[in-house]
């Protein structure tokens, strides 16, 4: 049972508690007409009255379990989303070159780098995310990003010498891009994933004005730390999902080696 499950069981059970409280002051109540004696059916009211406030208190309590006491839950359990979906990634690209001379060499090259991006399917932000919102979720529809750079450098303004191929190791990792048309206070999202595996996110209202250069979104401490792997960066404001950026990080860079057996 997850803490949602829990947290909705709960709230059931102390409906459950408010009914049987207010049942228990009905017959109580009935009970206090029968008696004769003017003390002992001040009592009987008494607690039939501390039954009635106390079925109150519990059908607002169940209210606000779901709306305000899940959330609450995780601040101090925070969740880790698992996404459902791993795309796989092949890549195994192949040149081959025949010169058309006498002698024909075949030369193969295996290039040890390919930039081809991965197909992924449509963003979306995890239950567990949206469960950590602290601002207006309704962006400007005309809000726009560029396209996310990436570079373990960040100059404050730009990444430094972006590429889309890295390797370990690394120690921070900077996506940033342009914005404009953005609304301060809108709750924006960077969620990082390593082979369709979520490891890093930020969520938080929206800081960096209506437009304007060296925005950016940084992955210092991502799940199980650096390794080689397709990443991928998704960035949303409000819901709504605004723009993707990819990279690879490599156990190590290799230049390509040539092959080749000459055949008569």
């Amino acid at each position: 049972m997850d803490i949602r499950a829990g947290v909705i069981a709960l709230a059931l059970l102390v409906v459950v508690a408010a009914y049987f409280s207010i049942r228990a002051a009905v017959k109580t109540m009935q009970t206090a007409r029968k008696l004769s004696f003017y003390s002992l059916r001040k009592r009987q009211n008494a607690t039939a009255w501390r039954l009635f406030f106390l079925a109150i208190f519990l059908a607002g309590f169940a209210y606000w379990l779901p709306f305000y006491g899940e959330p609450m839950i995780y601040v101090y359990f925070p969740p880790s989303a698992t996404p459902s979906l791993t795309p796989t990634i092949t890549l195994t690209p192949t040149i081959t070159l025949t010169p058309s001379i006498t002698v024909q060499p075949t030369l193969t090259l295996t290039p040890a780098v390919s930039d081809t991006p991965t197909l992924t399917l449509t963003p979306f932000l995890p239950l567990a995310i949206e469960a950590l919102f602290e601002g207006p979720v309704t962006p400007n529809p005309e809000a726009l990003f560029t396209a996310i750079q990436f570079s373990p450098k960040f100059d404050g303004l730009n990444p430094v010498d972006p590429k889309t191929v890295f390797e370990l190791p690394i120690q921070t990792m900077y996506g940033g891009f342009d914005y404009n048309n953005t609304l301060p206070g809108v709750q924006w999202t960077a969620l990082w994933y390593r082979n369709a595996q979520l490891v890093c996110y930020e969520t938080k209202p929206w800081d960096g004005g209506t437009g304007g250069i060296g925005g950016y979104t940084e992955c210092s401490t991502p799940i199980d730390g650096w390794q080689a792997g397709e990443y991928e960066v998704q960035i949303f404001m409000g819901y709504e999902w605004k723009v993707v950026g990819r990279f690879r990080v490599l156990e190590s860079l290799t230049t390509p080696t040539a092959t080749g057996t000459p055949t008569p």
